[in-house]
């Protein structure tokens, strides 16, 4: 090969998230040096769990453009995929609280309003029934007993 070949290959697989242009692995947090996973490609991070504080923090550096989506899965040592999905999942539950927020009042989970509906439906055929049964006391009068 020729030596301006290798240099391109050497930049290309710098810039794709290879190997940098010296030759070695970047010591990245949560990677096996030396371990390419079974596929064989180059730059593979290796599967690691980030805990929701740790979830959190990736998503308020992307967010605040401290890093990007590169530099932050470099950084905590996950795949870019991984990034996507915490932000995508984040950005969903942050539009999904604020849609259930109603403006003047504290915000009320779906279960409670859920709950409180019931309670009204009971006090309304609670009221029914004894509406009901004054009325039927009164048309049929006071059973004799026995």
């Amino acid at each position: 090969m020729s030596e301006s070949s290798q240099s391109s290959q050497q930049s290309s697989r710098s810039s794709s998230g290879g190997e940098p242009a010296g030759g070695r692995a970047a010591a990245v947090p949560g990677r096996v040096p030396g371990s390419s996973g079974s596929s064989g490609s180059l730059g593979r991070v290796g599967r690691r769990r980030l805990a929701p504080s740790e979830k959190y923090e990736v998503f308020v550096e992307v967010l605040t453009q401290q890093a990007t989506q590169r530099e932050a899965a470099e950084k905590w040592g996950v795949d870019r995929s991984t990034v996507i999905g915490i932000c995508r999942t984040a950005k969903q539950g942050a539009l999904e609280a604020l849609a259930a927020a109603v403006p003047g009042r504290p915000g009320r989970s779906a279960e409670r309003v859920e709950l409180e509906a019931a309670r009204a439906e009971i006090e309304r055929l609670r009221a029914t029934v004894t509406e009901q049964a004054v009325v039927l006391h009164l048309q049929r009068g006071k059973a004799p007993w026995g």
